[in-house]
């Protein structure tokens, strides 16, 4: 099948296969991943909910991962990471993204006012170091913040599934309870399983003061917390999280609370992190000078120190990209020469023809980049 795939491939150049047969149907692929919309669930206020339905080639994914899909805006193909939202192993082979509108987001603004049934995407195999290990621990304590509740949630729905026997503590922060997606599931698993605990946290304010503690939730209680993270609501919800596998996804203040804790009790092989911002390390100014080469198209300009990405972006290219903050790979390019800074951990390196990250590299000086 592949080598008869080859030899159509090769006469229909110099486009792709699939490039004709999406002119048939957009989800006629023999190579390319795609999935079609067939569910919008819009409850949540901020948030849309898609149900996908991948086309042939999709071969699922682990609790935790994330995947990439594409769409085009304005005839520009623009790709985001999401996580499924569904627990791992699941014969059902559709998936659910949960995307949150974030003000500044092009493609999840996009998404939560045009997504429809019908409407098919492009989506990348599932991807990602953040998830359950094969062999599950005795004890588990996921924590989550805003939209960093969708890896986690697939990691809770992947332990009740599987009728995991051990403790589980899932303690997520949200500005309101309004806003928290999948309520009503998650009510469901804390009903089901008396060895899961599952807590939610919001700033207090008056009108919660009367709040009705006796949902399978167990919601912020004024008089004992802040709704915010620290110590204390660590012992209070896991006295045992020294003995357990910690997994975290949530706004870079959470993730560096947690952090913090973890490494003053020297637990960091235990903590297990996904970012969906991107932490980075201010550029010298003395680095902010020379020119930034894009070979490949003969284009060139002073260099801003900002990230190689967006000043690609400046100098009218549109380079592939996907999370712009250094997890997916997509704006990965060639440094052929010249000296770049990583501003996620500020090495440098200047070795010739090396592949580097786009979003989280910026220029030291002069340097050429091969698109």
């Amino acid at each position: 099948m592949v080598d008869l795939i080859n030899l159509v491939q090769t006469l229909t150049t110099p486009h792709p296969l699939d490039r004709y047969l999406e002119l048939v149907r957009p989800t006629l692929t023999a190579r390319e991943l795609r999935a079609e919309i067939v569910h919008v669930d819009r409850a949540v206020p901020g948030s849309v909910t898609l149900t996908l339905r991948p086309t042939r080639q999709w071969k699922g994914h682990a609790a935790g991962q994330y995947v990439q899909i594409g769409v085009v805006i304005n005839g520009v193909r623009h790709a985001r990471c999401y996580s499924p939202i569904d627990p791992a192993g699941t014969r059902d082979r559709h998936i659910r993204l949960t995307v949150k509108a974030h003000p500044e987001g092009l493609v999840s603004q996009y998404l939560h006012r045009n997504a429809r049934p019908g409407m098919v995407v492009d989506l990348a195999p599932a991807a990602g170091v953040f998830r359950l290990p094969d062999l599950r621990p005795d004890r588990v304590l996921l924590i989550s913040g805003g939209s960093g509740i969708t890896p986690v949630l697939s990691m809770l729905r992947t332990l009740a599934a599987e009728g995991y026997p051990g403790e589980v503590v899932f303690l997520h922060y949200a500005k309101s309870p309004e806003v928290v997606p999948h309520r009503a599931e998650l009510d469901a698993i804390a009903e089901r399983h008396k060895n899961f605990r599952i807590e939610l946290r919001h700033p207090w304010r008056p009108d919660t003061a009367n709040a009705d503690h006796g949902a399978p939730w167990i919601d912020v209680a004024p008089a004992k917390t802040s709704g915010y993270f620290d110590y204390d609501e660590l012992e209070r919800v896991a006295p045992w999280f020294a003995d357990a596998e910690t997994f975290v996804c949530g706004p870079q203040s959470l993730m560096d609370a947690v952090r913090k804790i973890y490494e003053a009790e020297q637990l960091g092989a235990r903590l297990h992190t996904e970012e969906f911002t991107v932490s980075l390390t201010p550029v010298d100014a003395d680095e902010a000078h020379g020119t930034v080469s894009f070979s490949a198209s003969g284009r060139s300009a002073a260099n801003t120190g900002a990230p190689l990405l967006e000043q690609a972006e400046a100098a009218g290219l549109s380079p592939a990209y996907g999370c712009r903050m250094g997890i997916c790979f997509s704006c990965t390019a060639v440094r052929r020469t010249g000296c770049t800074r990583n501003l996620r951990t500020g090495e440098t390196d200047s070795e010739q023809d090396q592949p580097i990250q786009l979003c989280i590299n910026a220029p030291v000086g002069d340097v050429d980049i091969d698109i």
